[in-house]
């Protein structure tokens, strides 16, 4: 198991789980938006309270949840790792008067931006996640089967200005690190071809701006619609 030690220890190895942690959490971010586009629905939460239920009670959700916090906690270490190797080993003369022309301002400042993303997240799951699983929520029932109502905490939690807000700047912040990190993953992966590398850039683009809006979405059309 020595080699297994070493090529997770080296820069490479590093990098590929980024990338492979990160595609994971694309595919999340894609399940996820799905799933919480169903307070558009206008049913006073019938369909999001049902989905919410069976993404906290359904065994094959519960091993993906452990994959997705597993891949979270991953990719915000292994980054954290490759910013300071990065920044040790590069002089600070060349970082400052290269750093623009040699690479975006996304791949310059991804560190800062997972970290505010980072805060985000732990926001966002002490306000809804940890509610859901320990919280005292109040219950409906549909068809005989009773339900926790997070539907009316999301409400409750979008007429908070600061909270709109804050999802609103995380979801920009979101956007612009997709749009260094999902080409990124790809090249790492060593998947790149000329026929197949521009799609797959347009790709990323499309996705980096579709997927962030549409959560960004969510908080503003609560807020302006029931306030």
């Amino acid at each position: 198991m020595s080699w297994v030690t070493k090529t997770l220890s080296s820069t490479l190895g590093r990098k590929l789980i980024m990338a492979l942690t990160g595609l994971f959490l694309i595919l999340f971010l894609t399940g996820h938006v799905s799933g919480n586009l169903l307070l558009f629905k206008g049913d006073g939460g019938e369909a999001f309270n049902i989905y919410a239920k069976f993404m906290t009670t359904n065994p094959a959700v519960k091993l993906l949840s452990y994959l997705t916090y597993i891949s979270i906690i991953g990719h915000v270490i292994y980054s954290i790792i490759l910013s300071l190797k990065n920044k040790s080993a590069r002089p600070v003369g060349y970082s400052v008067s290269k750093a623009g022309t040699n690479s975006s301002a996304a791949s310059r400042n991804m560190g800062v931006l997972g970290t505010i993303i980072l805060i985000f997240i732990v926001v966002h799951m002490q306000s809804f996640w940890a509610q859901m699983h320990w919280g005292s929520i109040p219950t409906v029932t549909y068809g005989g089967e009773e339900y926790k109502d997070l539907y009316s905490i999301v409400y409750a939690a979008f007429q908070v200005e600061w909270m709109v807000a804050l999802y609103v700047i995380a979801m920009i912040f979101l956007g612009v690190h997709l749009s260094h990190g999902f080409a990124s993953a790809f090249q790492t992966l060593g998947l790149n071809h000329k026929k197949y590398t521009p799609a797959i850039e347009g790709l990323g683009k499309l996705y980096c701006i579709v997927v962030p809006a549409l959560f960004a979405s969510m908080p503003l059309y609560i807020y302006f619609t029931q306030s």
